[in-house]
């Protein structure tokens, strides 16, 4: 088991599965759920599928397609981006952001993990070797790079003149937009052990809100870099090392005035913007980025248990618990529907009215990690193998 920024969010479920005692000095088991028989109500129209690259493997990584203008950009852990067309997945143009040593043509993988964002016309992808790029969304060619205070693993932000990198060693830095010169950076603070992944921040009226490995949400004022205001919506607690992690590494969703959050072994919680007071909670964890829609909240929570709340008060609507440590993706809203990804690469489709199984489709044998992309009248996921899916409905 990997520590410190190596724990990964799914690795908990498999390391337990295998019967490894750490934590605890006991053999715990956490059973994978049957896949559930779902009687398919439509069946979801496979437009193209493209290889990019060689993926991400076993690897951690918030690798995930992007979409501007009819073209998807995708990218695989080793260096490969590829601009794609929309409609045919037909490659527009290919880069290899890898190094070149000149030892018998042997390149240093660029080892790619947070990204891609896209915006105007440039686009952002972090690595693990704690170096942002911004490329030029024309051809690939590089405009900038720069290096930050640590691995690069949440998704680049883009706001207010401002890239906005949150790095495994609890630093949240911004760069400018157009020189990727550093502005700023600020410390979150981190535990001796924790989850790997962190938190990508939501930006509204000139703050950014963010999630740390310590269990608190934080509210920066972009143009100073300073913190505003912190709130703790988890507390270390229990037996265990795993009990204790506390993790926020979701992006906080933002709506009418109110920061929805969630942590790991936390709760789910309902902030207001201004001052950071505590609205409501519910005793749900998760490291799944939440979807706010229509006075609901939809989630998955670290069990893979999915769930419907309304946004006033965190009421639940409906759970749909079929899905039990299949080490879902995070969920999105497509054509009226809400999908995950699983980690034997299914996609589940549910009814936003109850969460019934309306739909069921194995799509790749090497599973998924990262949440689908919606791309216009497209449904975009990308398994871990590199390859790239484009659905419509």
């Amino acid at each position: 088991m990997e520590l410190r920024k190596y724990l990964l969010p799914g690795l908990v479920s498999v390391t337990l599965l295998s019967g490894c005692s750490l934590f605890s000095g006991e053999e715990d088991v956490v059973k994978m759920a049957p896949l559930p028989k779902v009687v398919n109500q439509f069946t979801p129209k496979m437009v193209w599928d493209k290889s990019v690259g060689d993926g991400v493997g076993d690897f951690y990584s918030n690798l995930h397609p992007a979409w501007q203008d009819n073209t998807v950009y995708a990218a695989d852990r080793y260096g490969i981006v590829e601009a794609l067309d929309a409609n045919t997945g037909k490659q527009k143009w290919k880069v290899d952001l890898s190094t070149r040593t000149g030892f018998f043509s042997s390149n240093i993988p660029a080892l790619l993990s947070g990204g891609i964002t896209v915006q105007g016309n440039l686009l952002y992808i972090g690595t693990e070797h704690g170096k942002v790029f911004a490329l030029n969304s024309s051809d690939g060619s590089i405009a900038w790079q720069t290096q930050v205070a640590g691995e690069a693993l949440s998704r680049p932000v883009v706001s207010d003149g401002l890239v906005l990198i949150h790095t495994s060693n609890g630093m949240f830095q911004a760069l400018d937009q157009n020189t990727g010169a550093s502005k700023w950076v600020v410390n979150l603070d981190v535990p001796a052990l924790s989850l790997r992944g962190e938190s990508a921040p939501a930006t509204a009226y000139g703050g950014a809100i963010i999630g740390g490995d310590n269990g608190r949400v934080s509210a920066v004022i972009m143009n100073q870099g300073q913190i505003i205001w912190q709130q703790r919506i988890s507390q270390p607690s229990g037996a265990t090392e795993i009990d204790r992690l506390s993790d926020v590494d979701t992006t906080p969703v933002i709506v009418n005035g109110v920061v929805y959050a969630i942590a790991y072994n936390g709760s789910l919680s309902a902030l207001d913007l201004r001052s950071g007071q505590i609205l409501w909670k519910r005793d749900i964890g998760g490291v799944k980025n939440l979807v706010v829609d229509n006075g609901r909240i939809y989630l998955v929570d670290q069990n893979d248990r999915v769930d419907a709340l309304n946004m006033d008060g965190g009421v639940e609507i409906w759970r749909q618990s079929g899905l039990l440590h299949r080490n879902l993706t995070s969920p999105v809203l497509y054509n009226g529907y809400l999908v995950v990804g699983d980690g034997e690469g299914y996609l589940h489709w549910m009814d936003t009215t109850d969460g019934r199984f309306v739909a069921q489709q194995k799509v790749d044998s090497s599973g998924f990690q990262t949440q689908p992309v919606v791309a216009g009248d497209k449904l975009l996921i990308q398994a871990k193998n590199g390859e790239v899916y484009a659905f419509t409905r």
